[in-house]
């Protein structure tokens, strides 16, 4: 995978992909990452590069770091959360799963004026389609759709490990999020996580918002649920 000094620097990028592997079982608890020359060559990147995204992953407390037997995972729950409660992809991950993630397409899209992204968003946005695999196979089909504009050289581009980290650098801060769940036959084009024709799956949409409750981001998501039931825990009673 390849870093460039254009999106800051290459450590800190380094540093978020290993912790974005780390979240989603790429490299599970009590596994090494892979060593430092391994990660050189990765990111072609020098031996410093790769020593100091290690050193921001172990301050973090995601790995640690012994002589002569490299660098351990020993966390794998992110601090930073959406809210109190866990991440559904964190659930996942404690339960032994393997979540990665694929991007499909990016493209600014044009919106119809009857269409209700067109309220949201005026008549063009940015559209990003990316799939979950659990356990290598398909298991979540995202569809979303962003207030911001990118030309066509910005979007060839684009790199995208964690979507919110993405929105971060675009200066897109999210501060609240409505969910909206139904049942729902998913489009044609979107057969990686349909278990026959014509079968309905679980649908969640999402509207994310600004600390004011402009909305920036909508998406559509597509569940396989036979695959995998959706999981919500709460930390407080209600």
């Amino acid at each position: 995978m390849m870093v460039s000094r254009k999106k800051g620097p290459l450590y800190i990028q380094i540093k978020e992909i290993l912790k974005d592997r780390i979240l989603h079982g790429i490299y599970p608890i009590n596994t090494n990452i892979p060593s430092e020359p391994q990660l050189e060559e990765e990111f072609n990147v020098s031996k410093i590069t790769v020593r100091n995204a290690i050193k921001e992953l172990v301050q973090e407390g995601y790995v640690e770091k012994k002589s002569g037997k490299g660098t351990k995972v020993i966390a794998n729950v992110s601090i930073a959360k959406l809210s109190k409660g866990k991440r559904f992809t964190e659930i996942l991950v404690e339960k032994g799963h393997n979540i990665t993630k694929k991007i499909i397409n990016v493209q600014m899209t044009k919106l119809p004026q009857e269409s209700v992204l067109y309220s949201l968003f005026g008549e063009e946005c940015l559209q990003i389609d990316r799939i979950y695999l659990l356990d290598h196979e398909p298991y979540i089909y995202f569809t979303h759709y962003i207030l911001l504009h990118m030309s066509k050289e910005e979007i060839e581009d684009i790199q995208i490990n964690s979507l919110y980290r993405f929105l971060e650098e675009n200066n897109i801060r999210l501060e609240s999020f409505q969910d909206e769940f139904t049942v729902s036959v998913a489009p044609d084009h979107i057969s990686e996580v349909k278990s026959g024709k014509n079968t309905a799956v679980l649908k969640r949409i999402r509207r994310s918002s600004d600390e004011v409750g402009n909305v920036l981001e909508y998406s559509e998501g597509y569940y396989n649920t036979a695959k995998q039931n959706y999981i919500v825990t709460y930390n407080d009673s209600i």
